[in-house]
């Protein structure tokens, strides 16, 4: 690729935070809010127009279980959100933890109002551009691009919540993407709401998952005419009256770090919300006959992109011993969920759920695992965590702790961890004090037995 020099210019630099977190999804959000209630200056910079991330832009359905089956793991801020979200699902049960829908357009409130009432503030459509560094792996300040153009914002601490591990790859920490040899990514999919859907129908109906051999997906494969339609993938969830959310099949060869992979994802995945539409109104006209495609992900629904490198790596054999760390910050108990490449995904629905299930390994109720304080704080950099599904992995262990209750409950321990490093004289956020910081995170209510 060719190259341009940029002229020498200074830019304006806003240097008045303690904590600056990068990335408004759940983990970013739980973050600033966490870094702010420590009393540190926090700023949440988000690329888009509202917080939330998967739950909101990219229209994901349904939150992943709360619980281990026998009692509520991820709490804290994580809880509290749940329990807001279930305030605007009145048709969902009380007492459910698992599989909750998602109101999306209520739950950007619900995130807006916890960083704020806690006292972060929120700047919003502003990228991360760059990252400029001082020696010893310190980063110095972010460049960031928005409708002011360049501007550099410093901090004493950064929080890395872009999913992507954006700060922490452009500051120049060691990443990993997908298996690391260039192999293919877990799948996207781009999610979509179908309105006008008869409740009654919906409700009553055959379940359209495509864990059930009855599910109309296999018709309209079968039928030949819905050729974008790539596989059988289809969780879908009642998210309001007559609204229901889909999370269904997906789009390949996707990787969220390229821009031009980006944007023909976004069609291709624009054009599939529509061929589901189709597709299920010819095969389970009951419900969707007048169905109506009301709106699609402003965003990709993203599985994995880069992993940081970080102090210790969460392994395979960790999950599988539900193994206990000293410094661990959360339990997870989600089960891996590795999304198959498009030949595996192909195949028809009872090779494709016996090789799921092979690959899953679930836990029994009760059991989960931790997730260190270690595996969120990136070898190389000082002044720099990171939450959310990029922490440190290996790749099938991600498959497990990316998703949103675990971001939630990791991204409330890594802003305190910025608060606490950064009122230190020399901020380093390799040596904040662990069992503090596992007692403050106790008594908000995190579930760490």
């Amino acid at each position: 690729m060719k190259s341009y020099s940029l002229a020498t210019r200074a830019l304006p630099i806003d240097d008045s935070w303690d904590v600056i977190v990068i990335g408004g999804g759940p983990s970013g959000s739980t973050a600033a809010a966490a870094a702010a209630r420590q009393g540190a200056r926090t700023l949440l910079v988000e690329g888009s127009g509202a917080l939330g991330g998967m739950g909101t832009n990219a229209l994901v359905p349904a939150w992943c279980p709360f619980s281990d089956r026998q009692q509520l793991v991820y709490r804290g801020l994580a809880e509290r959100i749940l329990d807001e979200s279930k305030k605007s699902t009145p048709h969902v049960p009380k007492d459910q933890l698992d599989w909750v829908p998602i109101n999306p357009e209520a739950l950007k409130r619900i995130y807006e109002d916890l960083v704020l009432e806690q006292g972060a503030q929120i700047l919003f459509h502003t990228t991360l551009a760059s990252v400029e560094m001082r020696a010893g792996g310190e980063v110095d300040a972010l460049v960031v691009a928005n409708k002011a153009g360049l501007s550099a914002l410093r901090a004493k601490v950064y929080v890395d919540c872009t999913g992507d591990a954006d700060l922490c790859h452009f500051a120049g920490a060691e990443t990993i993407k997908g298996d690391g040899n260039n192999g293919a990514l877990m799948p996207a999919t781009h999610c979509f709401v179908l309105t006008n859907v008869d409740d009654y129908a919906y409700r009553h109906g055959e379940n359209l998952y495509s864990g059930n051999p009855k599910s109309p997906i296999y018709a309209m494969r079968e039928s030949g005419r819905y050729p974008l339609i790539p596989d059988t993938h289809l969780c879908a969830n009642m998210i309001g009256p007559g609204a229901v959310g889909f999370n269904a099949g997906h789009v390949f060869d996707f990787d969220n770090t390229d821009p031009w992979s980006i944007s023909r994802g976004l069609t291709q995945g624009r054009k599939l919300a529509q061929s589901f539409r189709d597709g299920l109104a010819e095969f389970a006209p009951a419900a969707f006959g007048n169905a109506f495609l009301a709106l699609t992900g402003s965003m990709m629904g993203v599985r994995e992109t880069r992993r940081v490198i970080g102090d210790y790596v969460l392994t395979f054999d960790d999950y599988m011993n539900r193994q206990s760390f000293d410094d661990e910050i959360c339990r997870n108990s989600y089960f891996i969920d590795i999304h198959q490449d498009q030949k595996a995904a192909a195949k028809n629905h009872a090779e494709r759920i016996a090789s799921q299930k092979k690959n899953s390994h679930r836990y029994e109720p009760g059991e989960s695992h931790g997730i260190p304080y270690r595996c969120l704080t990136p070898k190389g950099l000082r002044n720099v965590l990171v939450a959310g599904r990029c922490i440190s992995t290996e790749r099938i262990v991600q498959g497990s702790v990316r998703v949103m209750p675990t971001c939630l409950a990791m991204g409330e321990a890594a802003g305190l961890a910025a608060g606490l490093a950064s009122s230190a004289p020399s901020p380093d956020v390799h040596t904040v004090d662990t069992t503090h910081l596992r007692t403050l995170l106790r008594n908000q209510g995190a579930y760490l037995p």
